[in-house]
C-alpha cells in the first residue's frame, strides 16, 4: 500500500471516528421537561418535609399519574424504566417508605449528587416543581419492593 492510500485511509478514519463521536457528545445534557400538575394541590415555594401527595391525599391516583409520566420524561435515562435501574444510578424501587424516604428524596432532588465535581444528578428542584417532584415520589411509592 503506498503511503498516499495509507494517510487517505488514516485521514478517513479520523474523520469517521470524529463524526461518530460528535454524534455521541451531541447528546450532551437533557434539558428537563416541564410537568403538567393541574388538578393536584398547590405547594408553594418553601419544600415540604414530607409527600403531601401520599396515600391519604384525596387526588393520589392524579398524582400518581402525574409522577408516572414525570419520572418516564425526566428520571429514566439514568434511574431506568419503570424505575428498575440498570446500575447507573440507584435503584429508587429500594427508597424507604414514608418520611424517611421523603427525607432522603428531597434532599436529593434538591441538592442533586456530586462526586469528584462530575454531577451525577442535577439540582431537579431547579427545573421542577415542587408538586411535579413529590408527584413522582408518590409514582415511585406505587413501585417500591422489599426484595
Amino acid at each position: 500500500m503506498s503511503s498516499n492510500k495509507k494517510l487517505l485511509g488514516l485521514a478517513t478514519a479520523g474523520l469517521l471516528s470524529a463524526a461518530i463521536s460528535g454524534q455521541v457528545l451531541a447528546h450532551g445534557d437533557v434539558v428537563p421537561q416541564s410537568i403538567d400538575v393541574t388538578g393536584l394541590s398547590p405547594l408553594g415555594e418553601e419544600w415540604l418535609e414530607e409527600n403531601p401527595y401520599n396515600a391519604d391525599y384525596e387526588n393520589r391516583d392524579l398524582a400518581v399519574t402525574i409522577g408516572e409520566s414525570a419520572y418516564t420524561q425526566n428520571c429514566a435515562r439514568c434511574h431506568g424504566l419503570d424505575a428498575i435501574s440498570g446500575g447507573i444510578a440507584p435503584d429508587l424501587r429500594y427508597l424507604e417508605a414514608g418520611i424517611e424516604g421523603d427525607e432522603w428524596y428531597k434532599y436529593r432532588v434538591v441538592n442533586g449528587a456530586v462526586r469528584d465535581g462530575r454531577v451525577y444528578m442535577p439540582k431537579m428542584a431547579e427545573h421542577l416543581s415542587q408538586e411535579a417532584l413529590w408527584a413522582i415520589r408518590a409514582w415511585l411509592e406505587t413501585k417500591a419492593t422489599d426484595e
